[in-house]
């Protein structure tokens, strides 16, 4: 009679345990609603963002120097860090292109991509600087996709939050500094693209001034067309009072630093 010790089986299983080799994947799978002109409506995609782009299954090179092997990859989209405009310079440059025969979805994303690219220098401390060229371009573009997924159209068919699609991507071209502060304006030609610009004060938050809006700096793309005569009367007064006290209480701080 053959004996079984119980130490032997659990030597066996255990090391068929430690040979056990299995590759763990996890698959988000969603249903295709609709699908046209390069755009695809899909539902049941719990873990994708709106917007989200993983990878291009089929990219096209065209300056015909081979694949690009890439070390890491970031959002082609992120939050502007909103300050900060331009910095001239000279120097390599990448082209980032999408030509007039691509689907309306690459001409949109083309130049956040490019920022995506730039980003990648600009948080190393490198000098950067990016061209659009032409944004009208991928408004349409936008319009086209808007328009197909069947979203309310504005004036010339553009969807209303066209400003929005601008605005985000040349806010995202800052010049960054340690102390975190305004180091730039907006160029006149980027103001008339944008829907102006609204800088918040933590200072005046942390006084109570609620919202902590910097009436001094900001900048408003209607402005005083949409007021009427009183109210702009009213508002000169107000800005014109603010300014002084802001610079009388930044002369009250330095007087007390010199005590």
């Amino acid at each position: 009679m053959v004996t079984i010790r119980a130490d032997e089986i659990s030597k066996i299983i255990r090391e068929h345990i430690e040979q056990y080799n299995t590759e763990v994947k996890i698959v988000n799978t969603g249903t295709v609603l609709q699908v046209g002109d390069g755009i695809a409506r899909i539902y049941g995609l719990d873990e994708v963002m709106a917007g989200e782009l993983v990878e291009f299954e089929e990219t096209k090179l065209i300056d015909g120097r081979g694949e690009i092997s890439a070390s890491e990859s970031r959002l082609i989209e992120s939050p502007a860090p909103g300050h900060g405009q331009r910095e001239l310079i000279i120097g390599d440059r990448q082209a980032v292109d999408e030509t007039a025969n691509s689907p309306a979805t690459l001409q949109y994303l083309a130049p956040y991509t490019g920022a995506a690219l730039a980003e990648y220098f600009m948080y190393r401390e490198r000098h950067t600087l990016i061209i659009y060229d032409d944004s009208s371009k991928q408004a349409q573009a936008y319009r086209q996709m808007s328009l197909l997924l069947r979203r309310p159209p504005g004036r010339k068919a553009y969807p209303r939050d066209v400003f929005y699609l601008h605005s985000r991507l040349l806010e995202r071209a800052a010049k960054l500094s340690s102390q975190l502060g305004v180091s730039a304006y907006i160029p006149t030609n980027v103001i008339s693209i944008t829907d102006g610009q609204i800088f918040l004060s933590a200072d005046l938050f942390n006084a109570g001034i609620r919202p902590a809006i910097n009436v001094g700096i900001s900048v408003s793309r209607v402005g005083s067309v949409a007021q009427i005569k009183a109210m702009k009367q009213v508002a000169a007064i107000l800005k014109e009072a603010i300014q002084e006290q802001m610079e009388l209480f930044l002369l009250q701080e330095q007087v007390k630093k010199i005590d």
